[in-house]
């Protein structure tokens, strides 16, 4: 296998860690988002969306999307389970990692990307220019506080996100909060279940990769 990652960009982050998790070392190839790499031909022609990470299979096969590399290495390397065991328990990571993608990723880039001078004309990602819309800047921080606040109450009582094991729920969650925090929208003071929640992940040791 062959993964494309950006050590500077969250969405990475999270096959980085699921990766660590399992226990699975493989070749690692640095994708330069600041220099434009992944929007050259070659990459192109590897992930036509023009984003990181990717996840090359052994057959060739390219992913990517966080969600299609957690299911493939879950389906090819089922120890330690990151996806839930019964169907409950996956119905409820999957539950958990799309509210996190849909109300709190999503927002969050909408924050980031349409205040950020660095981004103009860059709005989303992708080989398309799209330009800033400074009013889903100020919804996207809106909604990001409301996600905080939901966060925090599915975490009070709870030492995992979604079930009572560690999950792709929790990996996901963790890189946008750590990555919220880098643009200045940090977990509330008051949220003491989801500052705890934070604390116990960042000791695992995937969290450092």
């Amino acid at each position: 296998m062959i993964f494309y990652d950006c050590h500077t960009a969250p969405s990475p982050r999270r096959a980085r860690m699921f990766l660590a998790e399992k226990g699975l070392d493989v070749e690692a190839r640095e994708v330069d988002l600041t220099k434009g790499e992944q929007l050259s031909p070659a990459f192109l022609e590897l992930n036509p969306l023009g984003t990181v990470p990717v996840l090359v299979t052994d057959d060739g096969t390219a992913l990517y999307e966080n969600l299609a590399i957690a299911t493939y290495l879950e389906a090819t390397t089922p120890k330690p389970p990151l996806l839930g065991t019964t169907a409950e328990e996956k119905a409820l990571v999957m539950l958990w990692n799309s509210l996190v993608d849909q109300q709190f990723a999503v927002p969050l880039m909408d924050a980031f990307r349409n205040s950020h001078p660095k981004m103009a004309g860059r709005a989303l990602p992708g080989p398309e220019s799209f330009e800033q819309v400074p009013e889903l800047a100020a919804r996207g921080k809106a909604r990001v506080d409301l996600f905080y606040t939901r966060l925090e109450k599915q975490l009070q009582g709870r030492e995992f996100l979604a079930i009572d094991a560690f999950s792709l729920a929790d990996i996901s969650a963790f890189v946008i909060v750590e990555f919220a925090g880098m643009l200045r929208m940090p977990i509330p003071e008051e949220n003491t279940a989801t500052r705890d929640w934070h604390g116990r992940v960042a000791e695992r040791p995937s969290a450092s990769v």
